[in-house]
C-alpha cells in the first residue's frame, strides 16, 4: 500500500520527538511547520485532519487562496510566512498569517508594524539571516544582524522573538545552524528557525523551535514552468 502524507507525517514527528530526546531537549520543546507550499487544499486537508495545525506558504497570494476556506474547515490553524516578502504585500501578509520568518530589510520592518497597528495584530517576526552570504538569496548579512535586530525591536518595535535561516545547498548545514544559534543567544533570541526536509534532525541538535519541513511530509513538489 502507497504510502500517504499522514503516514510521512507521522514519522517526521516522530523523529523530531527521537532528536528531542537525544539532544537533552524537552519533549515538545520544538514546532514541526509544515511546509505546503504549492500544494492544494485536496492534499493538505488530510494532514489537517491528521491534526497538524501549523503550516508555512511561501506566497502571499497563494495562501490567500487555499486557507481561509481550510480555516474554516479546521479551527486552530497557525499560519507561518517562510517565504520573501515584498512590501507592497505587508497589508495581506498581516491579515493572512500569524507569524512571519523572512524579515531582512528596514523597509520591510516598518511595513509590517504599519499594518500591524491598523489590523491591531501584533505577530511574532523572526529575522533571516543570509548566514552564506550568498548573493542570490535574501536575508541579512551576519554582520549587519546586530545592528537590525536592534533597529526592529527598539526603532520600529516589531516583536521580534527569533532568527531564521537557510543553509546554501552545496554545504553542510551544521556550521550555519550553530552560527545562527550564536547570534540568536548574543541577541538574547530564545526562537530558532531552521532545518528543512534533509536536515531538519541536524538543525534540532543545534536547538532548533521551528523545522520548516515540506516534502517528507507532502512528497515530491511539481513546480510550475
Amino acid at each position: 500500500m502507497a504510502e500517504t502524507a499522514t503516514d510521512r507525517l507521522n514519522r517526521v514527528l516522530s523523529d523530531i520527538r527521537a532528536a528531542e530526546v537525544d539532544n537533552g531537549r524537552t519533549e515538545g520543546s520544538a514546532t514541526l511547520v509544515a511546509v505546503s507550499k504549492t500544494f492544494d487544499a485536496d492534499d493538505i486537508r488530510p494532514v489537517l485532519a491528521a491534526g497538524q495545525r501549523v503550516f508555512g506558504e511561501n506566497r502571499v497570494q497563494e495562501a490567500m487562496g487555499k486557507w481561509p476556506a481550510l480555516r474554516d474547515e479546521f479551527p486552530g490553524v497557525e499560519l507561518h510566512l517562510i517565504g520573501p516578502l515584498q512590501s507592497n504585500k505587508a497589508k495581506e501578509a498581516v491579515a493572512t498569517f500569524d507569524v512571519i520568518h523572512t524579515i531582512d530589510r528596514e523597509k520591510i520592518a516598518k511595513a509590517l508594524k504599519t499594518e500591524m497597528v491598523k489590523q491591531d495584530r501584533d505577530l511574532p517576526c523572526f529575522i533571516q539571516v543570509n548566514t552564506g552570504e550568498e548573493p542570490q538569496k535574501a536575508g541579512i548579512s551576519p554582520a549587519d544582524l546586530d545592528a537590525f535586530v536592534a533597529t526592529c525591536r527598539d526603532d520600529v518595535e516589531l516583536n521580534v522573538i527569533g532568527l531564521m535561516c537557510i543553509p546554501p545547498v552545496e554545504e553542510a548545514p551544521g556550521p550555519h545552524f550553530a552560527l545562527l544559534q550564536k547570534m540568536a543567544a548574543r541577541n538574547n533570541l530564545a526562537q530558532l528557525s531552521m532545518g528543512m526536509s534533509s536536515d531538519y534532525e541536524i538543525a534540532l541538535g543545534f536547538g532548533a523551535t521551528h523545522v520548516r519541513v515540506g516534502s517528507a511530509i507532502f512528497g515530491h513538489r511539481d513546480y510550475p514552468a
